[in-house]
C-alpha cells in the first residue's frame, strides 16, 4: 500500500514541476525538432562517464544545494529534466527555477557547483521510457543518430541525457536523448 501511495505522490507531484520550457518545430517518425529558450543552470562537473555514478554523484551535490545547503540556507523549488551533458566527461545541471536569475541565485557552499546560462537553441530530441543505463543511452544516440543522418539534418555533437522523473518513480518514466543541431541545419529541409 505505501508503495501505491509513494507512486501516485510521484506522478501527481510531477504535474507541478517546473519545466524547461521549448517548442516542438517539427516532428519525424522517431525524434522531434526543438526550440529551447536561454536556460539558467545550476551545474557540477563530473569526471567519469559512467551513468550511473555520474548521476549519483551530481544529483547528490546539486539536490544538496537546492534542497538549503547554500549561503543563505534557501530551498529552491526542483525543476525537470535533470540534464547531463554525454561528452568526454559528465556535466549534470539542474535548470534555476524562472523567478531566478544569476545575480540572485544563492551561493553555493559546494566549490563544484557552477551557475551558467545556456544560450537559446535548436535541438533533435528521442524520447525513451524505463530505467536508464548506459547501454540504453548509448543506444538512443546512436538511433538518433542514425535518423538525423537519413533526413539529411547535420548537429553539432553535443549530446545530452534528459531524465524526468526522482529516482523513487517507478511508473511513466520518460528519458530523453537531445543533440544541438548545427546552425543551419534545418536550412535545406525549409527549402523543400
Amino acid at each position: 500500500m505505501a508503495f501505491v501511495v509513494v507512486q501516485l505522490f510521484a506522478i501527481n507531484s510531477q504535474r507541478t514541476i517546473e519545466t524547461s520550457p521549448y517548442t516542438v518545430t517539427k516532428t519525424y517518425n522517431s525524434f522531434e525538432i526543438r526550440k529551447y529558450e536561454a536556460t539558467l543552470f545550476a551545474s557540477v562537473n563530473l569526471t567519469t562517464k559512467n551513468y550511473k555514478k555520474a548521476s549519483r554523484e551530481g544529483f547528490s551535490i546539486l539536490a544538496g544545494y537546492i534542497f538549503g545547503k547554500n549561503v543563505t540556507n534557501e530551498k529552491i523549488a526542483m525543476t525537470a529534466p535533470v540534464t547531463m551533458s554525454l561528452g568526454d566527461d559528465m556535466t549534470m545541471q539542474f535548470m534555476a527555477p524562472k523567478k531566478y536569475k544569476k545575480e540572485n541565485l544563492p551561493e553555493a557552499l559546494e566549490s563544484k557547483i557552477q551557475f551558467r546560462k545556456e544560450p537559446a537553441r535548436t535541438v533533435a530530441a528521442l524520447t525513451f521510457g524505463g530505467w536508464a543505463n548506459d547501454a540504453k543511452i548509448a543506444r538512443y544516440k546512436e538511433q538518433l543518430t542514425s535518423a538525423l543522418n537519413r533526413e539529411g539534418i547535420a548537429h553539432t555533437g553535443r549530446f545530452y541525457f534528459l531524465g524526468y522523473n526522482p529516482p523513487y518513480e517507478v511508473f511513466q518514466r520518460k528519458n530523453e536523448i537531445i543533440v544541438v543541431l548545427s546552425k543551419n541545419a534545418l536550412d535545406p529541409i525549409s527549402k523543400k
